[in-house]
């Protein structure tokens, strides 16, 4: 839903554009959403859209995924298991800022006369370019150019290109690179859950530091962490003009300055290289080293070059991830179709950004464009993010497990403190370790393991990844199997049915409860997975099966324990409303007052006791329409569609990660009308601001959520079953085409939604099986293209 009327921008000066979020005026009431929307990243570093000239801004945060600070967690009454210790990623060294001087006077922005103004998000080159004509007091027309980059080939590496050219006048000119170190945080007590927690003074605590030329490297450490960072910078000039330049730097702060006796119409070109490299082991000479090379081999490339890699590597992101939406109709507005068109882009792009380069860590809630949620990884990745991974960059997917599993020591000792036998996964955590504070809506979300087993699932099956599974996921399906042969047990009052009490499912409105759906359901199809996996190894593969007992110590009784439970699973069932109860007493509880609700006072969790709400009948984000999605062969159409009918008017969508999940089935069970509202909520959420706190970060999760709209839900998609098939309906008065491709077990295919048929193109491979409905389609490289009717709904 969406609740709120919040000021928009005018569209005259953001205009859509299918490859650009472009900014042709400075409006300051929108600097802080506009920061997330034009932040650059790599998923290894991020540095939000602030201006080059150090502000002015709300956020001006430069992240390294993985690096964080540790602190105490305070609790006003102790319990057995409650994690001790928070993890919060840092604002680490900046080294954007490049301010301007002519004449004397300072280029900014809050008070300069500009002429001309043109800022965007190039997704195309994955660039933040920008260009301006300002007039100084003294009537001097000054155009500045600039583009800045994160690159995506060289992980550690960003550069900007900095162009000033007066136009009408000489003028002494003076550039100011600087960089800095333990900027102030613009967080401070808040009652808002989702925001990060600020330090109070310094986390970065100086190791070494020098200046050689124009190149400045600044080393520093955490205290309690043990983390270690280089940031250095470097700088070519490029000036028909005299000039000078004179380099300094203290602990904290680096500056290189440029004297340049500036001529009319004779271009100033600066670039700065900024390199970042991190550590858990090395010392801060050691890293320096490293920095040191990255710039010389970046300086000796020149900005071009890295420019082009840059744009081969958008270039093939896009061959492989290219969302295409066209109306056909002709009366339907070029700008809604380039509209849609780019904020489809604008998500995937995002996603690229947060994790491209994570490589050993996972994927923050909101990337590296704000520090909201304190840069932790949750179960978003598997269920949100890795279905579009997995078909568009499985390399990318198969880190993201990986760095599970080397989680997988930590999750056994997490098991074992909660009194379990087998792993239990962190619900929110940056190193390993559980850091959720607040059990309820933290550690009791037990379904995070099924999570993580399920993207696992579903990434073996679309790349052919049996080695994956024999290495790492066998081991990671047996001990969250005998975590949950463990929590539950068979009830004499449900018939001997397996139960699993206790636990919170993702609809965080309703905790601690006994037997809900959504984690039975999924519970048991880690349950199943883990037998039909060990089975398999055992049949087939008796060196894994045997490394997989010395590993684990496993007992053939267990298997059997585990296929016993998953064949006894309760799922909840009432029928008379001929629904699935999202827990054993939802039902029973009173009704939330929607109508009474004052519009301004969503999301329902900053102005309303916990208790208050879990005592009613009020859903934060899709439960059981989940797992009506994930599972989607379980249920029947006319269980989908009486269970999204009885659970929609409940669901206040105060999690970005619930419309997305709602267009789906909306679209499955034929409610077009729906389907389009909740997905163009989800579409737009970052670039409508829907949930009002885009200043904080992008909603990386729900941008991944978009992908699954489009795919699964407008194009039909099925893989739940271990098949990839495709059940396109049109809506009679659908005009609109898509297509998408998709990486199958090492294939590319192309599949495009027409108006009357979907047509499956092999542009990859020499051989692919997927069906259409029912009926296998065989694609091959001499017959690639296969073309079926689509059935209207």
């Amino acid at each position: 839903m969406i609740h709120h009327e919040r000021l928009r921008p005018p569209p005259h000066d953001y205009p859509a554009d299918e490859w650009n979020l472009i900014e042709k005026r400075y409006h300051p009431e929108f600097m802080s959403q506009l920061e997330t929307m034009l932040a650059l990243g790599n998923g290894y570093l991020g540095m939000r859209g602030c201006p080059e000239e150090g502000g002015p801004y709300a956020e001006n945060s430069t992240l390294i995924n993985g690096f964080y600070e540790t602190r105490p967690i305070v609790y006003g009454e102790e319990a057995y298991g409650f994690p001790k210790t928070g993890q919060t990623i840092l604002n680490v060294t900046d080294s954007k800022t490049i301010k301007l001087f002519v004449d004397d006077e300072p280029f900014w922005l809050p008070t300069a006369n500009i002429l001309s103004y043109d800022r965007r998000l190039n997704m195309k080159s994955g660039t933040l370019d920008r260009e301006i004509l300002w007039e100084t007091p003294a009537g001097k027309q000054v155009l500045i150019t600039s583009r800045r980059l994160v690159s995506f080939t060289d992980r550690h590496a960003a550069a900007i290109s900095y162009r000033v050219t007066l136009l009408n006048a000489s003028a002494p000119v003076v550039i100011s690179s600087e960089m800095a170190a333990n900027a102030p945080s613009p967080y401070s007590s808040t009652e808002d859950p989702r925001q990060t927690q600020a330090f109070v003074g310094p986390t970065l605590h100086h190791r070494a530091g020098y200046a050689n030329d124009r190149r400045i490297a600044l080393s520093h450490a955490t205290e309690k962490s043990r983390l270690s960072l280089t940031c250095a910078i470097d700088h070519a000039l490029e000036a028909e003009c005299a000039h000078t330049y004179k380099t300094s730097h203290t602990e904290d702060f680096g500056q290189v300055a440029f004297t340049i006796e500036a001529r009319a119409d004779s271009p100033i070109q600066l670039t700065k290289y900024m390199v970042y490299h991190t550590s858990h082991t090395a010392t801060a000479e050691e890293l320096s080293g490293r920095a040191g090379w990255t710039l010389d081999r970046l300086k000796n490339q020149g900005f071009k070059a890295l420019l082009t890699a840059q744009e081969q590597y958008l270039d093939d992101f896009w061959r492989r991830s290219d969302v295409q939406v066209r109306d056909v109709r002709a009366d339907r507005t070029k700008r809604t179709t380039v509209e849609i068109q780019q904020a489809i882009r604008f998500n995937l792009f995002h996603i690229l950004q947060a994790s491209a380069r994570a490589e050993d860590t996972g994927v923050p809630a909101k990337g590296l464009t704000g520090q909201a949620y304190e840069g932790h990884y949750f179960w978003d990745t598997e269920i949100y993010l890795l279905p579009f991974l997995t078909y568009t960059s499985p390399r990318i997917a198969r880190n993201l497990l990986v760095f599970r599993y080397k989680m997988l020591d930590q999750a056994r000792n997490r098991a074992k403190l909660l009194g379990h036998r087998g792993a239990m996964f962190p619900w929110r955590s940056i190193g390993g370790e559980e850091v959720s504070a607040y059990y309820a809506a933290g550690t009791a979300q037990y379904h995070i393991n099924a999570d993580i087993m399920y993207a696992l699932r579903k990434y073996v099956h679309a790349a052919g990844d049996d080695q994956l599974l024999r290495e790492c996921g066998a081991e990671m399906l047996v001990e969250t199997a005998r975590l949950w042969s463990d929590l539950g047990f068979y009830s004499d009052v449900k018939g001997g049915k397996f139960c699993i009490n206790a636990v919170t499912g993702p609809d965080e409105y309703n905790t601690v409860v006994n037997n809900n759906a959504y984690t039975n359901l999924m519970a048991r199809e880690n349950l199943r997975y883990a037998v039909q996996t060990v089975d398999a190894l055992r049949a087939t593969d008796p060196e894994a099966y045997d490394a997989l007992v010395r590993k684990t110590a496993l007992e053939p009784s267990e298997v059997e324990a585990w296929r016993r439970a998953a064949d006894s699973m309760y799922v909840p069932y009432d029928e008379r409303l001929n629904i699935i109860p999202q827990d054993d007493n939802f039902l029973d509880r009173e009704p939330w007052d929607f109508q009474n609700t004052p519009s301004d006072h969503y999301p329902l969790l900053l102005f309303y006791h916990p208790l208050n709400i879990y005592r009613k009948q009020v859903i934060k984000q899709a439960d059981v329409v989940l797992a009506m999605f994930l599972l989607g062969s379980t249920f029947s159409g006319e269980a989908k569609m009486s269970n999204f009918e009885f659970y929609d008017p409940l669901t206040t969508g105060d999690s970005s990660l619930s419309s997305c999940v709602e267009a789906i089935i909306a679209a499955q069970i034929g409610d077009t009308d729906k389907a389009i509202r909740y997905g163009m909520a989800a579409l737009l959420m970052d670039l409508a601001d829907v949930g009002g706190n885009v200043k904080d970060g992008c909603h990386i999760a729900s941008m991944g959520g978009t992908w699954m709209m489009l795919t699964y839900g407008l194009g039909g998609m099925r893989d739940d079953d271990g098949v990839l098939s495709f059940w396109p309906r049109r809506a009679p008065d659908d005009n609109a085409t898509l297509r998408f491709p998709l990486t199958y077990r090492g294939r590319l295919l192309q599949v495009e939604i027409g108006l009357e048929n979907a047509e499956y193109t092999l542009r990859e491979g020499d051989y692919l099986v997927i069906r259409h409905e029912t009926e296998e389609l065989h694609l091959t490289d001499e017959k690639p293209v296969a073309i079926r009717r689509i059935s209207r709904s």
